[in-house]
């Protein structure tokens, strides 16, 4: 009997989705505008309960673009980002024709060090270049050591965007991630924890950055009664379909967390008694990670491909860690600051099965396929 594919992160609905896009439909919003966007930006404005903007956009990359933009990043700016991340963190660096200056993981969290980071200030500072902002992401979930990487920002004037497309619902220092830098960005792709089908959000701390942002993402139309263009804008607002489906997700999103969750403490469980791996988790308290995805260490590059091949074959998808942007042939001539740990989360890491949607049989399937490899 062939079994069904175990996926990492699949979409996972509530159920009234479909309700709010048959209103979209009746009342035809069909458009990148419509009263969904502005419900689903106030619902998310409320999960967060602070005094924040949302602004609801087609994508995270196009969030971290705005953000960057609104930053004040520009042709020949150089700004400093996070390695060990996904592409698109970094690509809106080089759509504004700026230089993306690479900076190395910390062991605790994974995510920026704040040791390197200051280094890589320091030598620019040196070389006569102010690096035009910070880049920091919330790597699959956990939060990274803000209070280190804030001070930094401050002591030498460097604003923060801050990546919690995969940090939906962690907290660090009991404040939202996504909302501790300058700017922070959300997405909402199929694989996260709500979303919209494609989709993601800008947040920030005014009325005013987020009338920016709409400005922008709505081709920088000019409040006139004809087509008046001074800037370039882009064509980046989420759509009233797009929103409407984001309701329906806001709805199962506490729910969406609790079972994350849940699937991080069936892995702690798994791997107490597999001396063979490490199950990443938070460093104390003070960080509280969605585990949008748990991520293991293995002893070797080896080993880590043998566990993903022996997964697969039993139709279990399973996934290395993001390869570090250093590495990429794309940035091949960039500066990197940091040791060597980044390049060893990359050999060793696999990211495992995080879906809300796992069910019983889904969690028998991994815990035996899993067991009997390291049996």
């Amino acid at each position: 009997m062939n079994l069904k594919k175990i996926l990492l992160s699949p979409p996972h609905m509530g159920g009234n989705e479909q309700t709010y896009i048959a209103k979209a439909f009746q009342d035809n919003w069909i458009v990148p505008a419509g009263p969904h966007i502005d419900l689903f930006e106030r619902g998310l404005e409320n999960f967060f309960k602070e005094n924040i903007q949302v602004t609801a956009l087609q994508s995270g990359t196009a969030a971290i673009h705005l953000g960057l933009q609104l930053l004040g990043v520009q042709k020949d700016d150089e700004v400093l980002c996070q390695s060990l991340t996904f592409v698109a963190s970094v690509n809106p660096v080089l759509y504004l024709g700026a230089t993306p200056v690479f900076v190395g993981s910390e062991k605790e969290t994974w995510n920026m060090c704040p040791i390197a980071l200051e280094e890589a200030i320091l030598n620019r500072l040196k070389n006569g270049i102010r690096p035009k902002a910070i880049a920091v992401v919330h790597l699959y979930g956990m939060p990274a050591k803000m209070d280190e990487i804030i001070a930094l920002s401050k002591k030498y004037n460097i604003p923060i965007l801050e990546d919690a497309a995969e940090a939906l619902g962690s907290f660090y220092n009991n404040k939202p991630c996504g909302t501790l830098g300058d700017f922070g960005v959300l997405s909402f792709n199929g694989n996260k924890i709500i979303t919209t089908s494609g989709g993601g959000a800008l947040i920030s701390h005014s009325d005013v950055d987020k009338k920016k942002a709409i400005f922008l993402a709505t081709q920088a139309k000019e409040d006139a009664v004809h087509y008046e263009h001074k800037q370039m804008g882009y064509n980046y607002r989420m759509s009233n379909i797009s929103a409407s489906i984001g309701l329906g997700q806001l709805e199962v999103l506490q729910n969406h967390l609790q079972l994350r969750r849940q699937n991080n403490t069936f892995y702690q469980q798994l791997f107490d008694t597999i001396s063979e791996a490490t199950l990443h988790q938070e460093p104390n308290e003070n960080f509280i990670s969605n585990h949008w995805l748990n991520v293991i260490q293995l002893a070797s590059y080896s080993q880590r491909e043998a566990l993903r091949l022996h997964l697969e074959k039993n139709n279990i998808e399973s996934r290395p860690v993001w390869k570090p942007m250093h590495l990429q042939p794309l940035f091949q001539d960039n500066l990197y600051f940091g040791n060597d740990l980044t390049d060893k989360l990359f050999d060793n890491g696999l990211c495992l099965p995080s879906g809300s949607n796992l069910s019983e049989e889904d969690f028998n399937r991994i815990k035996e396929a899993i067991r009997s490899f390291f049996i």
